[in-house]
């Protein structure tokens, strides 16, 4: 071998050796562990919109890939524990299915609901109101994170409802921190927010469970800004304070922190006057998040 070869071999094991650190890099980087705590306090902390939701606002069961089966059956043929065969234009025969939130086994994919694990009026109220259509159809049939949708007996989705976790959690005691853990994750995934009520619950909850790292910290889903539902002015007889304008300008605070604490905000520029009166600090025209 002369020794130009030699130091070509020398310099191509080096590049694919620096290739390698970097992919490692990269993967480590896209598959960071955080705790649901620390997920948590990424989460804006502001009062919910109180008004406009809709259910069908909401496209629910599309086929992303074309390829026979809706999200209801991708559901279902993901978390199947013995897989059914299909048939015909997705039809799903014979399989099993554990409940998630109750232990209950069914053989039967009829007995089961798909549960949005926070719920479309509960994702409403925490920022979905604020997004185009497209969106709200995608939030609605997310298949991009493992637990944004679950397979879950009838029974136990239609009591869950639109309760988030102070409300409503599994009867499974052994599923309940897992549960926790998924509804942050999917907040943070969307960039919804939480009331202030509802992360003293989230906090009480994970200081009972045992230091859970998530297996993969949510990658953030495109969101797309559409028309903004006013919320109705509370009457007089209500002291919680709304979200934005309303029709009637909300008191004018000295920085958006303040704002925040009394429960006012956000402010949508082009649309809240108060957007004005507020720094926006990472552009996105939205200011007090």
């Amino acid at each position: 071998m002369t020794t130009r070869t030699w130091r070509q071999g020398v310099t191509t094991v080096a590049i694919v050796a620096v290739f390698l650190s970097a992919l490692s890099t990269t993967s480590q980087a896209t598959t960071q562990a955080l705790t649901a705590r620390n997920l948590l306090s990424k989460l804006h902390v502001t009062a919910e919109h109180p008004s406009g939701y809709e259910r069908s606002l909401f496209t629910l069961w599309d086929d992303q890939d074309h390829d026979g089966c809706n999200t209801r059956k991708e559901v279902l043929l993901s978390e199947a524990v013995v897989k059914p065969r299909i048939t015909g234009t997705c039809t799903l025969v014979g399989g099993k299915w554990r409940s998630a939130y109750d232990g209950a086994t069914f053989t039967n994919s009829r007995g089961l609901d798909i549960d949005h694990m926070v719920p479309l009026a509960e994702a409403w109220a925490s920022g979905a109101y604020r997004w185009d259509s497209s969106t709200r159809e995608a939030y609605a049939n997310d298949l991009g994170y493992s637990r944004s949708l679950i397979a879950v007996s009838a029974t136990s989705n239609r009591s869950k409802s639109d309760s988030d976790p102070y409300l409503w959690m599994p009867t499974k005691y052994s599923y309940t921190c897992q549960y926790v853990n998924d509804w942050i994750a999917v907040k943070y995934r969307w960039n919804l927010r939480v009331d202030a009520q509802e992360r003293r619950d989230l906090l009480t909850k994970l200081s009972r469970c045992a230091t859970r790292p998530l297996a993969l910290m949510p990658r953030r889903a495109n969101v797309t800004f559409g028309s903004v539902t006013t919320p109705q002015t509370p009457s007089s007889s209500h002291s919680t304070p709304s979200s934005g304008s309303g029709g009637s300008l909300d008191p004018r605070f000295s920085s958006c922190t303040a704002a925040k604490a009394s429960g006012y905000g956000p402010y949508v520029q082009g649309h809240d006057p108060e957007y004005q009166w507020y720094i926006d600090r990472d552009h996105d025209g939205i200011a007090c998040e």
